[in-house]
């Protein structure tokens, strides 16, 4: 395109130039099955964290009753509940900012 054309109009009038796709998070769920230690290894396997940071979110769970894990889009956390259901820990996914 020319400098001298115009460039095409590609969004309503009153919409925002830019428009973030919402923040997603995966929550995990005490439960009175898992071990702590479990809690903590499932952490530091899947999420890469690491053995302090691992265990700060097993605390959490512990104590708080949940914690929020990991960040992202919908379609990642949603890959990550399934992947805490497959080591037998309770997760859901919420829209950030939600309790």
């Amino acid at each position: 395109m020319s400098a001298a054309q115009p460039e095409a109009q590609t969004r309503r009038l009153g919409e925002p130039a830019h428009l973030e796709s919402p923040v997603w998070q995966t929550v995990v769920w005490d439960d009175p099955v898992n071990l702590m230690s479990y809690v903590a290894f499932v952490f530091q396997k899947h999420f890469g964290f690491t053995r302090d940071r691992a265990e700060e979110l097993m605390l959490q769970v512990h104590q708080a009753g949940s914690a929020v894990v990991a960040e992202g889009s919908r379609e990642t956390m949603e890959l990550h509940v399934e992947a805490m259901h497959g080591y037998g820990l309770w997760a859901t996914v919420r829209r950030a900012g939600e309790l």
